[in-house]
């Protein structure tokens, strides 16, 4: 069924308005991250949780890794895709060397999709990376 003009006014640029990654080892899982984007995660205490930040463009989709009570990693669930930048590999051949797993290398989607991967973390979340080359 498609949307009638009202929805269509409600509905938002992103699905996506903010995600969080659990992690058991706050310390290990923050290395991993910051190995594979080459960028030092800043971190900050929310309450009882710590989280370590992602990079995101101001007005973008944001996420942080996230450690505390209630976070539980898991590879079942929710598939939460990660931006590649321009081209996927360039994070994705970090992932082993970080103490990661590939799960499926590079692959095509579509040229007008481009194409996708799928690893495991250090805690042993299941994620995609996506880019357009």
């Amino acid at each position: 069924m498609l949307p009638d003009q009202e929805q269509l006014m409600e509905m938002l640029k992103n699905a996506v308005s903010w995600f969080e990654i659990p992690v058991a080892d706050f310390a290990r899982a923050k290395k991993f991250y910051s190995t594979i984007f080459d960028f030092e995660l800043p971190e900050h205490q929310m309450g009882p949780n710590l989280m370590g930040f992602l990079l995101s463009e101001p007005d973008g989709v944001g996420g942080a890794i996230i450690a505390g009570e209630g976070c539980s990693p898991s590879s079942e669930g929710i598939l939460v895709y990660l931006n590649g930048g321009d081209d996927l590999n360039i994070v994705l051949n970090r992932v082993e060397k970080a103490g990661g797993r590939i799960l499926l290398q590079k692959t095509r989607i579509t040229d007008e999709l481009g194409h996708y991967a799928l690893f495991l973390d250090t805690e042993g979340n299941k994620l995609g990376i996506h880019s357009m080359k």
